[in-house]
């Protein structure tokens, strides 16, 4: 049966979004999660609203809450790592990206998010295995073949930075430069138009 209240708060919630009130929309989507206190898009919208305005905190418990209702749902893992990541949260970031993957492993941007948190950390061969996941799943994203490559790099693995500075001077050449550089790869610097 179709819960009236939660649609009519919702629709005005959505409304609210479309034409820039964002603080209107997020009362109108808690009177809608008032009203089904389980509705998982209602929450994700509600996380989503609240990360928009960077209140982390808010975003995350509102996420939380979806993954608690439907915690097979590789989507609101994903969204839930991310605002745990740019909160500052990042033990349950690492641990919400790692499930986001394991529900989904063709999820390129939770592989990517999880590398990145792991090269921040200095977790490398972590970071490593992970931005490969994420650039088998998307050759052309330059981002991460750059952050793959200088995953290589801090573990000394030259033949693998190599590879990855082949793969991009195909693709991305300006990413190429970029790793060449950072890398400090000099042998290919006559690779470079």
């Amino acid at each position: 049966m179709m819960n009236y209240d939660r649609v009519r708060h919702g629709l005005r919630g959505m409304l609210f979004s479309m034409v820039g009130q964002r603080e209107r929309a997020l009362a109108a989507y808690r009177d809608s999660i008032r009203a089904d206190p389980t509705h998982v898009p209602t929450l994700s919208t509600l996380g989503w609203l609240e990360a928009g305005q960077e209140r982390w905190v808010e975003a995350e418990a509102w996420l939380a809450r979806a993954v608690g209702i439907k915690p097979d749902d590789a989507h609101a893992w994903f969204n839930l790592a991310y605002v745990r990541d740019k909160g500052g949260m990042d033990e349950a970031a690492l641990e919400a990206f790692q499930r986001a993957t394991e529900l989904d492993p063709n999820n390129d941007r939770a592989w990517y998010g999880l590398g990145m948190l792991h090269a921040r950390h200095g977790r490398h061969a972590e970071a490593a295995a992970a931005l490969t996941e994420a650039g088998r799943l998307q050759p052309m994203n330059g981002l991460a073949w750059y952050a793959l490559g200088m995953a290589w790099h801090h573990c000394n693995e030259p033949d693998k930075v190599a590879s990855v500075i082949e793969h991009t001077l195909t693709h991305d050449p300006q990413t190429a430069r970029r790793l060449i550089h950072d890398a400090e790869r000099s042998d290919f610097a006559h690779r470079l138009i």
